[in-house]
């Protein structure tokens, strides 16, 4: 298989201004739009935090987007990424906000 189609799964965390500005709406239709599956929520911390799943050229491209772009009106400080691991198989169907 191409390494651009090796499916990955990654956990991050947004720090900065995303509560509030509709972050999580936006990361769901970014991630479905890319076909990728996972899910995020809001924490307690102020910060928020998921797991993205699907072919590893996605990902990268939704990694980048969640440092750099997500919604209009947030403000995003930092972005940390980690316990990436290559996958057989998909643990979800789609991508989800978890309430």
């Amino acid at each position: 298989m191409a390494e651009g189609n090796s499916l990955v799964s990654v956990d991050y965390e947004i720090f900065g201004k995303v509560q509030g500005v509709f972050f999580r709406k936006y990361t769901q239709a970014e991630g479905k739009k890319l076909g990728l599956v996972g899910w995020v929520q809001n924490t307690n911390r102020g910060t928020v935090q998921g797991q993205l799943q699907g072919p590893i050229s996605k990902v990268r491209h939704m990694q980048e987007w969640l440092e750099t772009q997500g919604s209009p009106k947030s403000h995003i400080d930092r972005a940390s990424f980690n316990n990436e691991k290559a996958i057989a198989k998909l643990d979800y169907s789609d991508f989800q906000i978890v309430k």
